[in-house]
């Protein structure tokens, strides 16, 4: 900290809580106002647009994964939610957004992600833009037994397991929450992982298209379709083995799929039987409500 006056970042975020870039910023600017540096934030496009969804993250769940009380969609820039992490945890710091010019989040058809500009992976699993838009709902797989395709050409845009059958957990997840799977399409796939979860084994699931004329911007809302998919499983094979148990982004005591969430409400919604899709809305709503009008103060574009 003691070698510079400024320190530029330059990161691609994805426009999810969970990708460890925005918790990274929040760090940089903590140690910033601890030693009197400036941040200046070179804005970059959030290829999910300005879509907000998901429950926010409980107090106390804070991790590298979670770096404040946001949804899982937050639909801000990392300079946009620069300024949030400055005002909301009372940062005094020196800090600057250098501003894009002419980045219209709600234009067709990149709805976030301007169409003339190529794709470069941020990540290495961050492979297209139809990955950006899914990963609110596949990243929930890190926490499940689940692959999410690591090992593959299509990380976090499909899901399955050697044990599935696609076709029945489509039609549960039509007939528990038809609306949920609005604006994109699935498609029943086979594949077999290199590496990472059943690494060899043939898997059946399922892969999501949110790209083309199938997608719907406004209507597709990758949390919750997951949360249905985990939910659907639950009910076609109540004993299935569904969550990992293991230190997950250096948390060592909480289940990987709560320290993803934020909180454990979504796994207990999909483990308890008699919990239908009105009840994690009854619960998801408010917190998507509330981030709406908390976020306004701090859209720049």
């Amino acid at each position: 900290m003691g070698t510079f006056d400024t320190i530029l970042v330059d990161l691609q975020d994805l426009g999810c809580r969970i990708y460890t870039f925005i918790t990274t910023l929040l760090y940089v600017l903590e140690a910033a106002a601890e030693h009197g540096r400036s941040v200046w934030v070179l804005d970059r496009p959030n290829p999910a647009g300005r879509p907000i969804e998901g429950l926010t993250l409980r107090p106390g769940w804070e991790s590298f994964v979670g770096a404040g009380p946001i949804p899982m969609r937050h639909g801000l820039t990392l300079g946009e939610l620069g300024k949030w992490f400055v005002d909301h945890f009372k940062l005094d710091v020196d800090y600057r957004v250098i501003e894009m010019h002419g980045w219209n989040p709600d234009d067709a058809p990149g709805f976030g992600w301007p169409s003339e500009r190529i794709w470069i992976n941020p990540s290495p699993n961050a492979a297209n833009l139809n990955m950006a838009r899914a990963y609110a709902g596949t990243v929930m797989l890190e926490g499940a037994t689940l692959s999410e395709g690591r090992g593959t050409t299509r990380p976090l845009e499909l899901f399955g397991a050697p044990d599935l059958e696609p076709r029945r957990i489509i039609a549960e997840m039509e007939r528990l929450a038809p609306e949920w799977l609005r604006g994109c399409k699935l498609r029943e796939v086979t594949f077999q992982p290199t590496f990472h979860k059943h690494i060899g084994e043939m898997c059946r699931g399922l892969f999501i298209h949110a790209e083309g004329p199938l997608y719907d911007h406004q209507e597709f809302r990758p949390w919750r379709l997951q949360a249905l998919a985990f939910k659907a499983i639950r009910r076609l094979q109540p004993d299935y083995d569904l969550w990992r148990d293991f230190p997950y982004e250096y948390v060592f005591d909480k289940l990987a799929i709560d320290v993803i969430n934020g909180s454990p409400l979504l796994r207990e919604w999909v483990d308890d039987p008699n919990a239908a899709p009105a009840d994690l809305d009854a619960l998801t709503l408010p917190d998507e409500q509330a981030w709406t009008e908390e976020r306004k103060p701090y859209l720049v574009y």
